[in-house]
């Protein structure tokens, strides 16, 4: 194995999307970028595998768009929510409320073929990307600030740490920036791929259970993502035996056990969780985080490759700013802090939608009335759909009028936008 570079100007720890997104684009500023990850990819990751619409638009910035698509990503209109009374919510992503995204369709595609793309752009950007070691532990400078990596192959100084390394992130618990999330709050997924399930379409699924939830989506090739989420309290049965505890659980669902009837498990059943942990802001002296070390998004709305890309896309201008700093030197926190207002500036909205929605599937009472009302008005429900596709502005299912239809008689279709108005990144 090739020596790791004894300085470089970023070192990026994890080359999933957040850091390989955050090295092609650090790169391209002309900065010395080093990905470490411990994984050797191609690298199956227990994953939904979706992007929104606008996550096209990050895959256009970074060029591999066309490489996806051309890989056989599946297409997707939409969602279905199928909440626990068995009333139905459909959005359509191209929809008659005037929001249009990059795309007018979603794209599902295993996570084998979308991470080796987006390191290809990072190698192309001229990253240095090295698999196959494993970070153990911050360096510090004289004043405590975070100045490189430990790592199994010898240590790595830099101006700046990104910490792109998922959902129990070392670089944030190292850094002194992971806080635990309350218990009721916690679950674990299991996701697998399956051939043959029937009636799977050109919409993504969420099924609503009262004790969890289970997601489909088409993901190509004939292949569709099967991903089961619980709470912990209700993963009793699950240690040592992920494949049959999915496989029970998909069974003991009605009105899913007979799609599954002639299907066929064609990919390991994978684990991750549980969702525990969370940072308490996105950066420290020398030290930033990106991706699901810096914001983990709940599995319910898809929101883990978006908010891995367009958050390589804001860190980028304010980490080269810091990094320029001669090499070896730890950066001046005034460049991070502005990454961490931008950081909240673009999704704050976005987490108040989803603690609404998660509170809504953790208490399925919540959701079968939201369904009610929701199965009819197609107008609201495509609202919601694009937020979660990340066109349309989460202010537009916040504020009172959208909220009132849930309390209020049935009311004609409101008022459309005169023309069609693009989404534009915050």
């Amino acid at each position: 194995m090739r020596a790791l570079p004894a300085v470089t100007d970023v070192c990026i720890v994890g080359g999933g999307p957040a850091g390989a997104a955050t090295a092609a684009f650090l790169a391209r500023e002309g900065l010395g970028v080093t990905v470490l990850d411990r994984a050797r990819f191609p690298r199956p990751k227990a994953c939904a595998e979706y992007l929104s619409p606008e996550a096209s638009r990050l895959l256009e910035e970074l060029g591999v768009l066309a490489a996806v698509e051309g890989a056989g990503a599946a297409q997707l209109a939409g969602m279905i929510v199928r909440a626990p009374n068995g009333r139905q919510i459909r959005g359509e992503f191209a929809a008659a409320h005037g929001f249009r995204g990059f795309r007018d369709r979603g794209l599902a595609v295993p996570r084998t073929t979308l991470d080796p793309l987006l390191l290809g752009a990072a190698r192309a950007a001229g990253a240095d990307v090295r698999e196959g070691v494993r970070v153990t532990g911050l360096m510090r400078d004289a004043g405590g600030r975070v100045a490189g990596v430990e790592t199994t192959g010898g240590t790595v100084r830099a101006s700046l740490v990104v910490g792109a390394d998922g959902l129990r992130s070392q670089v944030a618990r190292r850094a002194g920036l992971a806080r635990t999330l309350p218990f009721f709050q916690r679950r674990v997924a299991l996701v697998a791929h399956y051939e043959g399930v029937s009636g799977i379409g050109a919409h993504g699924e969420m099924h609503v259970e009262r004790d969890g939830y289970v997601g489909l989506a088409d993901v190509g090739g004939g292949r569709t993502n099967v991903a089961l989420v619980v709470p912990v309290a209700r993963s009793a049965g699950l240690a040592g035996d992920a494949t049959g505890f999915l496989a029970r659980r998909v069974a003991a669902i009605p009105h899913l056990a007979p799609r599954f009837a002639t299907a066929r498990r064609v990919t390991p059943v994978l684990a991750t969780g549980p969702f525990a942990s969370a940072a308490r802001r996105g950066w420290a002296p020398g030290v930033a985080l990106v991706g699901d070390a810096a914001d983990f998004f709940d599995p319910f709305t898809g929101e883990g490759i978006y908010a891995a890309l367009r958050g390589a896309e804001l860190l980028a201008p304010f980490a080269a700013e810091a990094a320029r700093a001669r090499p070896g030197v730890a950066v001046r926190g005034d460049a991070l802090a502005g990454y961490e207002r931008a950081r909240r500036a673009a999704f704050a909205g976005k987490w108040r939608v989803e603690r609404l929605i998660g509170t809504a599937v953790t208490f399925p009472a919540l959701l079968d009335r939201a369904a009610i009302v929701l199965e009819e008005r197609r107008d609201l429900a495509d609202l919601l759909v694009g937020v979660a596709g990340d066109f349309v502005p989460p202010r537009e299912v916040l504020h009172p009028r959208f909220w009132s239809s849930f309390l209020l008689p049935r009311r004609a279709t409101p008022p459309r936008p005169s023309a069609p108005r693009l989404a534009t990144p915050a």
